[in-house]
């Protein structure tokens, strides 16, 4: 095996070749990859998410094997990305339930010839495509409600990162899987003068860089804690809308977009 491409709704990446071991993030339908290494019992295989370049391990029994061909035309294809929450997918005339964020194999290239036969009707956007704020922060709306999930990227459970990079990978911009990256992305901005669309990244308690959310209009901000939530936004950190108290700190602000 040298490639493969997630042919299942979400799959588990975990850190260590096992079960147990903590999900650090997830593979979404549609998405390719390389493979690297083998664990010793050949269970488990070392991943390389083309999307990101982030590493983890997958089960073996997962893994839906392609040529090395196919991912190079994979890889540079200008796919669809779903836009609908859930949706189905008929490949090969058995239905699969994607969902928001997947990758569907349908190009505009008249040229192109896929190895797999593939039908779907729902919502959906080129990958390159950038599209404005307004679309973006739609999107983020979408995952209102999403329970917070460490090493999540879908509907169905998402940290705060994930939620970060999947907004923005369905609006057309590429940035990296965790927030110690995507701080690293974009301009820094002051609170007076930031926008709608700007990344906000938060302190916890202790002082350590730990969050990031999506900014909205009134300074109010998106993000996952606990479930894809709205709080309020001010120079001291995050408000929980509710309880009014801060649960997070000392706001860093920068711009993507």
């Amino acid at each position: 095996m040298e490639a493969g491409v997630c042919r299942l709704s979400i799959m588990p990446v975990r850190r260590d070749p096992s079960h147990q071991s903590e999900m650090v993030s997830q593979l979404l339908f549609g998405e390719h990859y390389l493979i690297v290494a083998f664990s010793e019992n050949k269970e488990w295989a070392k991943i390389i998410n083309f999307y990101d370049a982030y590493e983890g391990w997958i089960a073996v029994n997962q893994v839906n094997e392609i040529s090395k061909e196919y991912y190079d035309q994979i890889s540079h294809s200008d796919y669809k990305i779903c836009l609908d929450v859930t949706n189905t997918i008929l490949l090969g005339k058995v239905p699969s339930t994607i969902c928001i964020g997947s990758i569907i194999p349908i190009t505009s290239n008249e040229l192109f010839n896929m190895e797999e036969k593939l039908a779907f009707t729902g919502d959906s956007k080129s990958l390159s495509q950038q599209r404005e704020i307004e679309f973006i922060l739609g999107i983020a709306h979408k995952y209102l409600n999403t329970p917070y999930l460490w090493g999540g990227r879908s509907p169905f459970g998402i940290d705060c990162s994930g939620f970060v990079q999947m907004v923005f990978k369905i609006g057309g911009y590429k940035i990296p899987r965790d927030c110690s990256m995507q701080i690293t992305k974009g301009i820094e901005v002051k609170l007076e003068e930031s926008k709608p669309g700007d990344l906000v990244f938060i302190h916890n308690k202790d002082g350590k860089m730990d969050h990031v959310g999506i900014l909205l209009e009134d300074h109010k901000i998106i993000h996952a804690s606990g479930k894809v939530r709205i709080d309020q936004l001010d120079e001291k950190g995050i408000c929980h809308q509710s309880t009014r108290i801060y649960t997070h700190f000392n706001p860093i602000i920068r711009r993507i977009v």
